[in-house]
């Protein structure tokens, strides 16, 4: 799929700038998302990181997880942990060899988790300018970029 550019473009010119206008495209579309996100559970007491982390705790884990899938360092994940726990949001568990501490959601932090998430996806990008298909093809195309298998053919 090409784009449409200036005569006497060379094939190499074309195509970098297809990459890079799709990069940039990506780019743009990610943070909408991002801030229709952070606008929402800002709307209900939440900052972002405590809400993502809300999010990715679909089972309990370890703080270094969450640390990773969040891309914070393990002395910040220790704060967002403290303020979840003081909201009754998840609570530390022992892990299966006792000596791993877990975080777990609680009922409550369920309840909320499944309530920023409906309101976040209804306020999306992904939800209101995209078909079932179309969100289904893109997260098809995003898993293989994220996973280095993008086809190198032309």
């Amino acid at each position: 799929m090409s784009l449409h550019y200036a005569v006497g473009m060379s094939e190499v010119d074309a195509r970098t700038q297809d990459i890079n206008r799709v990069a940039h495209l990506l780019l743009a579309a990610a943070d909408a998302v991002q801030r229709v996100f952070s606008e929402t559970v800002t709307a209900r007491g939440l900052s972002p990181h405590l809400a993502r982390a809300l999010v990715l705790l679909s089972e309990p884990a370890p703080m270094r997880v969450l640390a990773e899938q969040l891309s914070v360092d393990r002395s910040y994940i220790t704060v967002l942990t403290d303020q979840l726990e003081d909201r009754g949001l998840v609570e530390r568990v022992p892990g299966a060899d006792r000596r791993t501490k877990l975080l777990a959601l609680t009922e409550k932090g369920v309840t909320v988790r499944d309530q920023l998430a409906k309101a976040a996806a209804d306020r999306s990008p992904l939800h209101r300018n995209l078909t079932d298909a179309e969100r289904g093809q893109l997260d098809e195309l995003l898993q293989r970029i994220m996973n280095g298998h993008v086809s190198t053919e032309d």
